[in-house]
This record gives C-alpha cells, structure tokens and sequence, in this order.
C-alpha cells in the first residue's frame, strides 16, 4: 500500500496534465534540435526547426490518423450506451455470488471487449464493475470494490494488440509505412518498405494470439485469487442510471430521427456496403482503421434503433476525444521536428548499436512502456515512436510485424500505472487511483513476464 501510494504521490507532485507534458516535450525537442542537429537550410536554424515542427502539425495524413482514433474512441462508447450493450451488463451481475467469481465477471469480459475496441472496452469494463458493485450492495454479497474496478481497467493491458490498436491498424494502411519514412530514411530504404503490413501478420498472428491468449488466462487466475485472499470492502454507491432513450411523441419531420426502421435500413446499407467493399480484406484479416470505424458506424446505429438514440449517445461520448484533437498536433510536430531534423536517425543508431535482432524488441517494449508514461496514447506514441522502431528494425534486419507489436505490447502495459486513461473508470466507479492501484500493478507484473517471454520466443 506504501508503493502505491508513493507512485499515485508522484504522478500528483511531478506529472502535470497530459497537454503540459505534450508542450513540454515539445519543448523538449525544439532546445536538442537546435544544440545537437546541423542546419541545413539557407535560413537560421531556428527559423527551419520551427518551420519543421509547423508542418509536422498541420501533416494532413497524420490529422487524417488522429481523426480516425477520435471515431474509434466515440463509436466504441456510443456503442456500450446502447440497449443490448445495457441488457449484457445487467445479466452479467447476477453470476456475482463472490469476490472471486466477480473479478473473473469483470475482468474477462472486459478483456475480450476491448480486443475488439478499446473505447468499448473501456466504458464497457467501467460501468459493469459499477453494476457489480450495486449489485453486491443491494443483495449483501462481500466483495473487494477497488479490486473489482481495477479488473474494469486491464482491458487497457490489451488493447493495442487488438482489432483497434493504433500502430498495427496504421501499418495496414496501403502507403502508411512509406508516408511515415519518407523523411527519415533514404529513398532507396524507402522503396524496399513494404506496401502494407497487414493485420494477419500483427493482430491475427499466432504471437500475437497467444500472448493476448496467455495474458488473458494469466489475469483471470490472478483476478480470482486476489478475490479469493483480500478481504470485503465497504460499498455506498447510488443506482449508475444508463442514458435512457425514451420515446417521445415526434411531430413531422422529427418522426425520422425516432424511426426504428429508417435507422435500421440505414444500418443494413453500411453493413451491406462493408461486406461488398471489404469482402476479401475481410478474407485475408486484413483490416485497417477506416474498415473498423465504417462497421462500427453501422453496428452503433443498428444497435441504437434510430438517430435521436444514437445522436444522443455521440453526444455524451465526443468529450472523450478532447485529449486526442488537441494533442495530437503537438505530437505531429514533435514527430516532424525529430524526423525532418535527422534526430530520428540518431536515436536508432544508438538503438543498433547496444542491440541485436534478438534484444531490439525487448528494448523497444521498455522504451515504449516508459514513453507512454509521458505521451498516454497509443496513437502518439506510434506518431514519435513509429519511426525510431521501424527504422531500427530495418538496420538490424527485425521483422517489422515484430518490431511494431513490440511496441503496441510496451505502449499497453503501463496504462496500468498511467492514471489517464482510468479516469473515466474512477468518475463511473466512484473508486480513487489509490484504491485500484496495487491490483493494476500486480496485473502490470505479469504482463510484463509475460509480453518478455513471448517476444523472446516468437
């Protein structure tokens, strides 16, 4: 308890909101540029250091990239305020007889929804721990509350080896790889990158299926332990009410919003349009970030049965993606700083040079785990990071579909000591970082072991 409550101390004392430390990164950059990179423009160095970060920010693709994170994170949430999403979660509380078997309730399910979007996952684990506490409650069943919100959390241990995981959705994108090198490596490097990675070579690999396999199985048995050794916890939670979409009486025109049946044709005719348009990426489980957004849209709606539910429900999600639309930039920039400067190139040296084919993986899950303390999001991070790994991998003849998960593992698995993204769990759950602190730290544990070992073998 005296760590934890050292490191939630640390994070208070000396790590400010995750947009002062974008600025001060920035910061950060702009002074090693200028003392350690030569000039290689007509104009002051200063002037062309700055004029690299202002086209890192505006990069249209990569603003392309954080728009495309921002609806993965909004659809996954419209989805999970759904009714069918409701009517799971309810049914899944009443398996609760213990603290045991409630961790395992929360933890696995949880897990397995945020494989398929971590948005999902998030508010999904979130509000089913919630429910499982009331639950507890109202029929005086013992439980540890903070253990079981922690088991709401570990979804974000998965998540970016997952269908929705930055990196691997990125490199899957015919000519992504190529737009992100292009300034960091020769044009003769360049031209030997592949076109695409695809996902059946990250997310749907055997590594990755495993490792996601043994991690799940692994927390499980240690959510149900803890269960089974910690003692009960006292619960005072008021009924979490989901957002109720009552019918109304719609005149004119606003009887369109309401119409199950106009919602639900709409539905069928993007789900139609994915199955034709993606029918052998699909095949080949290769599936970029547009693919997914595009089935989401259309599940979300069919799931909401008309446009007042589903407008409503995006409402009460789009707050979620203020983080990404104003960060997001600042990491661009950083990134053009680092790549348009030659920063990148000096970095992966260092990288070649203490490491071999076998040990650049585990280093580039360390130095990830370590970035996303500071840059919280896995798609930043793939926007700094990406570089210095693939250019890395390619110098020391590393698959790249390895050297890409390696990071993905690293970025995932210190969200369960980075207090950012649990905030939206805390404010659900009632629960404070603290309380759920030395069970996300167990978890971070043996994932740890467990990421290294499989990195080490595959």
């Amino acid at each position: 308890m005296n760590l934890t409550k050292a490191i939630e101390q640390l994070f208070k004392k000396y790590l400010p909101s995750p947009f002062t430390i974008a600025v001060l990164l920035t910061f950060l950059t702009l002074i090693l540029a200028l003392v350690f990179t030569e000039n290689t423009s007509e104009t002051s160095h200063l002037f062309y250091i700055l004029s690299l970060w202002e086209t890192g920010i505006w990069n249209n693709a990569l603003l392309v990239f954080a728009y495309q994170m921002m609806l993965i994170l909004v659809l996954g949430h419209v989805l999970v305020l759904s009714r069918p999403m409701e009517v799971l979660i309810l049914k899944l509380t009443r398996f609760v007889t213990n603290s045991a078997n409630a961790a395992v309730l929360v933890a696995l399910p949880t897990m397995l929804v945020s494989f398929f979007n971590w948005g999902l996952g998030l508010i999904f684990g979130a509000i089913l721990a919630r429910k499982v506490g009331e639950y507890a409650q109202k029929h005086g069943i013992a439980i540890n509350y903070p253990l079981i919100g922690a088991c709401g959390y570990v979804g974000l241990m998965v998540w970016h080896g997952g269908i929705s995981g930055s990196a691997p959705l990125k490199v899957a994108e015919e000519g992504h790889l190529s737009a992100l090198m292009s300034s960091v490596i020769s044009s003769e490097m360049v031209a030997q990158l592949p076109a695409s990675i695809s996902t059946a070579e990250t997310i749907f690999s055997l590594q990755n299926l495993v490792l996601f396999a043994g991690v799940v199985l692994a927390i499980t048995a240690l959510a149900y332990r803890l269960g089974k050794r910690t003692r009960a916890t006292t619960i005072k939670l008021k009924p979490y009410k989901f957002e109720t979409f009552q019918e109304q009486r719609l005149i004119g025109a606003e009887q369109l919003d309401g119409s199950k049946i106009f919602a639900w044709i709409f539905a069928a005719i993007i789900l139609g349009a994915f199955a034709v348009q993606y029918f052998l990426a699909i095949q080949k489980l290769s599936i970029t970030p547009n693919m997914l957004n595009f089935f989401m849209l259309g599940l979300a709606i069919l799931l909401h049965g008309n446009f007042k539910s589903f407008l409503r429900a995006v409402e009460t999600a789009i707050g979620d993606t203020a983080g990404i639309l104003i960060q997001f930039p600042l990491y661009f920039g950083i990134m053009g700083v680092m790549s348009g400067s030659g920063m990148i190139n000096t970095i992966s040296e260092s990288f070649v040079a203490i490491a071999s084919p076998i040990t650049l993986p585990i280093f580039s899950f360390f130095s990830a785990a370590i970035v996303n303390v500071f840059v919280p999001s896995g798609g930043g991070q793939w926007a700094v990071q990406g570089p210095i790994v693939v250019e890395s991998a390619i110098k020391l003849g590393v698959p790249l579909p390895k050297a890409v998960m390696a990071l993905a593992y690293g970025d995932q698995i210190t969200n369960m000591l980075q207090p950012f993204w649990a905030l939206p769990l805390l404010g659900i759950t009632k629960l404070k970082a603290k309380e759920i602190l030395p069970y996300t730290l167990l978890f971070m544990i043996v994932g740890i072991v467990i990421s290294v070992i499989g990195l080490l073998i595959f």
